[in-house]
């Protein structure tokens, strides 16, 4: 299959796994593509892909607004460059529900990891995609990793709910928080404690010391309450500093301890298996949802059905009953 430009997607694949950062730029770009005849390619060069992903480590770092999530990810990023890893950041950008735009400026907020030549920063708009995630976020991950990059570090939008779903994604799901956990218990949900591997609060560093240990503790009891994934891992709760070198490090080591504990018990490889299904049902619902829009005979019904709702001769759910009998 060639692609409008002439281009075999084999040379997109030979380009990725050569570390080329141009190829990497744009498989990622054919992979996020709406496009009918992108997803058929993009589809196609994945499965070149395929056979030379799985090898890194997937770390995916969510946390209350203001937690400083992108100055965390520069200061861990930059330890582990000077430790000798490659790494990627994938930096997923809030998308204004009013305009679509997303301001994508990680690369500005991360000028040090953006400039180091064993790192590759690419930021994509979340777009309507619910878990604070881009629709495309796996496959860029994947894409990342048949180029070599040894450890992947998913930044995703704010914390909620929804948010968890980045945990369907990676090996490890880290929630950075900041003092005064009184406050910020209020805005953490339940679920997003639930499927955490770890809890860091960050900003530990000069006259914040103390609140931070404060706000730690505060945290170790709340996990009480929450019943592990795993009984071979009882998610810790940490401090770290995101402006003092290396004041990310211990968040690093419990990464590596997580991964150690779990591959010994073989729930690595399980966790692995099982995002796999999960992300193909999420495809398959997200294929059900396009091809509803698309079919002809419920696109004709739509504009009458809507109709009906807003002046309530018909309620929402008989609505959407009558719109899925015609599929």
């Amino acid at each position: 299959m060639i692609l409008t430009n002439g281009v075999d997607p084999k040379q997109y694949v030979d380009g990725v796994l050569q570390g080329q950062r141009r190829s990497i730029a744009k498989a990622i770009t054919l992979v996020e593509s709406s496009l009918p005849e992108h997803r058929k390619l993009a589809a196609t060069m994945m499965e070149g892909l395929l056979p030379f992903t799985g090898k890194s480590v997937r770390l995916g770092i969510t946390g209350v607004p203001g937690v400083g999530k992108s100055t965390f990810v520069e200061n861990l990023g930059i330890l582990l460059v000077e430790d000798g890893f490659k790494v990627a950041v994938l930096a997923v950008d809030p998308s204004s529900s009013r305009s679509g735009g997303s301001i994508l400026g990680d690369k500005t907020r991360m000028e040090r990891l953006a400039a180091h030549p064993s790192t590759f920063i690419r930021p994509s708009p979340s777009g309507e995609t619910l878990g604070g995630v881009a629709a495309k976020t796996r496959e860029t991950l994947l894409v990342c990793e048949a180029a070599g990059y040894d450890v992947v570090l998913v930044e995703t939008v704010g914390v909620g709910q929804s948010e968890t779903s980045v945990a369907t994604m990676v090996d490890f799901f880290l929630a950075l928080m900041i003092t005064g956990a009184g406050d910020e218990l209020q805005g953490i949900k339940k679920g997003v404690l639930e499927v955490a591997d770890a809890i860091a609060i960050n900003k530990c560093d000069g006259d914040n010391i103390d609140r931070a240990e404060k706000a730690r503790l505060e945290f170790e009891i709340a996990m009480h309450i929450v019943t592990p994934e795993s009984s071979s891992w009882r998610p810790p709760v940490c401090t770290c500093s995101s402006i003092l070198e290396n004041g990310t490090r211990n968040v690093w080591d419990t990464v590596l301890e997580h991964k150690k504990i779990m591959t010994g018990t073989g729930e690595f490889a399980l966790r692995r298996k099982r995002q796999s299904l999960s992300w193909m049902w999420a495809l398959v619902e997200e294929g059900l949802k396009a091809r509803f829009r698309q079919n002809s005979r419920i696109s004709k019904r739509i504009p009458e059905i809507s109709g009906s709702v807003e002046q309530e001769l018909i309620s929402p759910s008989a609505a959407a009953d009558e719109l899925l009998s015609y599929l």
